[in-house]
């Protein structure tokens, strides 16, 4: 599976999440999204499509290229 890659994008998506200290329902509700989706993005279950990466990053007010700004192949959970 694609878990390598899911992980670590999931985990960034939360830190930038964080960072701007909203929950993941105030995520989801800016996004359009199931809040249960965005969990799921977060936990590296979610392929998310580009569309999602822009709504994503509209709702975090960052660049789409930031979401995908992450290191792969580093997750030591």
């Amino acid at each position: 599976m694609n878990e390598h890659i899911l992980k670590p994008f999931g985990k960034h998506i939360k830190s930038l999440r964080l960072e701007r200290n909203l929950s993941q329902e105030e995520l989801a509700a800016r996004c359009g999204l199931d809040r249960t989706y965005v969990s799921g993005i977060e936990r590296g279950l979610r392929n998310v499509s580009i569309v999602n990466i822009f709504r994503i990053s509209e709702a975090l007010n960052t660049p789409p290229s930031n979401l995908l700004d992450f290191k792969v192949g580093v997750e030591h959970e």
